[in-house]
Parts: structure tokens; C-alpha cells; sequence
């Protein structure tokens, strides 16, 4: 199964799961002042999840945007978690201590703060790309090498091409 008929299968099997879910991919810039405009589509569900922004922080190499409601629910599952392990208490003080809210002003744009673009090396082409309960600001080279590095994946991992064949995929 190709990369292109995943997704085709995702989409159809997503589009169940509700209307207030990030979706799809969307090109564009970061101009030299660090903001990016939001896809209406995702605006939408911003409005819906809280306000007219989003909190973002740092993984995987890229930044993950969350609703406030959404955020709100992540704050209190770490705060419900114990944190007793060493590596647990540092990704708490980084994912939490690197958050930032970002509002979206009248033309749809959120400023990224200069850290997190440094992190993912945001600099000029960047892809949006929603993950149902959030969306990730990744730099344009970084997405087309996880689309080659899934393909890989795809090619040579069977219990990979199982896990997605337990999806029904």
C-alpha cells in the first residue's frame, strides 16, 4: 500500500470522528518576524476549543499547537502523573517550561516565539499538519524526510505495516 492510499484511508476513516479535529497539510512561510498564518479550517477549530489561539511547545523536532481546552486537559494529566522519575520531571520542565500562548491577530497569523523557531528550525518553508487533537509547525525539509522515512518504514518493518493493518487500513 502506497503513502497516498494511507491517507485516503485515514481521511475516510477520521472524518468520523468528529468536526473539531485538525486535519491535512498546509504550505506556507514564516516571514522574518516569526508569524505564520493559521488555515481557516484550523482558526475554526481554535474558536471551537477556547479561544482565538493556540499554546505551543517543542517535539519531535517540530512545534505541537493545542487548543486552550486541549492544553488545559494536558496540564492536568501531567499534573495527575507522578513525577518521580528523573527524565519525566525534565520533559515536564521542558514541554511546560517552553510553552507559550499565541494569539492569532486580525490577519490569521500567530507569532512563533524565537526558541521554539530555533528548535525546529523554522526559518522560511514550513508545513502545517494536523494530528487530529493538534497540529505540528514543522520546517518544510524536516516533513518531506518523515514522508521518506515512512516509506522506508512501509518497505521494511512488517510489525509497523501490521500496527497499521490493526487499524483496518
Amino acid at each position: 500500500m502506497t503513502l497516498s492510499e494511507i491517507n485516503v484511508l485515514l481521511v475516510s476513516k477520521v472524518d468520523n470522528c468528529g468536526d473539531n479535529m485538525f486535519r491535512g497539510s498546509s504550505f506556507h512561510t514564516i516571514d522574518p518576524k516569526g508569524r505564520i498564518i493559521i488555515p481557516s479550517r484550523f482558526r475554526d477549530i481554535l474558536k471551537e476549543g477556547g479561544g482565538d489561539g493556540v499554546v505551543v511547545s517543542q517535539m519531535d523536532q517540530c512545534v505541537v499547537a493545542y487548543t486552550f481546552d486541549e492544553w488545559s486537559k494536558i496540564e492536568s494529566r501531567i499534573l495527575a502523573t507522578a513525577t518521580k522519575s528523573e527524565k519525566m520531571r525534565r520533559f515536564r520542565r521542558v514541554f511546560i517550561g517552553g510553552a507559550c500562548e499565541c494569539h492569532c491577530d486580525k490577519q490569521g497569523r500567530i507569532l512563533i516565539p524565537p526558541n521554539l523557531r530555533q528548535y525546529a528550525n523554522l526559518e522560511k518553508e514550513i508545513v502545517l499538519v494536523g494530528v487530529l487533537d493538534h497540529f505540528e509547525i514543522s520546517s518544510r525539509e524536516r516533513w518531506e524526510n518523515e514522508h521518506l522515512t515512512l516509506e522506508e518504514d512501509m518497505v521494511n518493518e512488517e510489525e509497523f505495516r501490521n500496527e497499521i493493518a490493526n487499524l483496518g487500513l
